[in-house]
Order: C-alpha cells, then sequence, then structure tokens
C-alpha cells in the first residue's frame, strides 16, 4: 500500500483497518477500526483532514480529497461505494454513496440517507435523514432510503475485510 506523510501531516490507521495494498493514503487522514479501503482508493489530505469512522468502506477507485478549509468526514457504519469522489463534504453514520456519484463541497450526506449511483450533491445540498438522492443534480426524495441496504452493505464490506486480511497474498 502507499501510505504517505506530507509534511508533518501522518495518516493515522486504527490497526484493525484493511488498506489494500494498492489504494493511496497521503496525509491528514485519519481511518477508523474495521473500516476497510480498497483496490485504487485515493485518500488525499493535503489541504485539511480525512476522517473515516469505524466499520466504514471506501471502495475501489474513490477519490476523496478535501476542500480549501473544509475536511471530508464519514462516519461509522457507511459505505461509499465504487468510483465515488467526496470532497469537503460529511457522510454521516449508516449513510450510503452509490457507485460513480459525486459529493462537493459543504454537502451533508444525514443518517441513514442514500446517495444513488452515478448522483451529483451540490455544493451546500443536505440530504435528510433517510432520505435517497438520486440525479444531476440530485432531487431528494424523503423517507425512501431502505435502511437494510446500507446495513447489508456496511456488514458485507466489514466481512469481506476480514477475508482479505486472511486471505489476499500476491503471486508475482
Amino acid at each position: 500500500m502507499a501510505i504517505f506523510a506530507l509534511g508533518p501531516d501522518e495518516p493515522r490507521i486504527d490497526p484493525d483497518a484493511f488498506i489494500h495494498p494498492t489504494a493511496t493514503i497521503i496525509g491528514a487522514v485519519e481511518i477508523g477500526p474495521g473500516s476497510s479501503v480498497w483496490p485504487s482508493a485515493v485518500l488525499r489530505g493535503d489541504q485539511g483532514e480525512i476522517r473515516i469512522g469505524a466499520r466504514t468502506s471506501v471502495q475501489d477507485g474513490s477519490v476523496i480529497h478535501v476542500a480549501p478549509d473544509r475536511a471530508t468526514i464519514v462516519g461509522d457504519d457507511a459505505v461509499i461505494g465504487h468510483l465515488v469522489h467526496l470532497e469537503g463534504c460529511v457522510i454521516e453514520d449508516g449513510a450510503l454513496v452509490g457507485n460513480g456519484a459525486v459529493v462537493l463541497p459543504g454537502a451533508v450526506v444525514r443518517s441513514g440517507a442514500i446517495v444513488g449511483s452515478n448522483a451529483v450533491v451540490p455544493e451546500g445540498r443536505e440530504v435528510p435523514p433517510g432520505s435517497l438522492a438520486l440525479g444531476v443534480p440530485a432531487r431528494v426524495r424523503e423517507g425512501a432510503a431502505r435502511q437494510e441496504l446500507i446495513v447489508d452493505a456496511a456488514n458485507e464490506y466489514v466481512a469481506r475485510a476480514e477475508r482479505y486480511r486472511r486471505e489476499l497474498r500476491r503471486l508475482d
């Protein structure tokens, strides 16, 4: 894995987190216990802090960055799908951001909300708890998120990380 300090900022990764060998983590990044960062994901804390809570997955090819003067914070039991871009935003506990989605600076995805695949949550927009945000720009359907999808996906990635920790081996 590629883990880099940037000046005085060094990543803080809980020993119980799984970081895939092809992930890149730079600077002021904190990753909580039971969380996982998957192939080709990039977490670049160069202008501020990135915090990933416990039991959260950051899936393949996702890019998490910060905006000037805005940290990027992802809570516990969250799911960040494949090819997601997060920048200077907050994803609260138990939220899911679907594959290919973009969440822009100042946006907040509240607990239990789902941002659908390929949706774009504009700057400063809030996705209320339990809501489903779909489209470009994202339109919110309050109360439409299926909580079992989030819980199942979060649990699946915690288990998957344990398997990878035990069984992943390089062959070249």
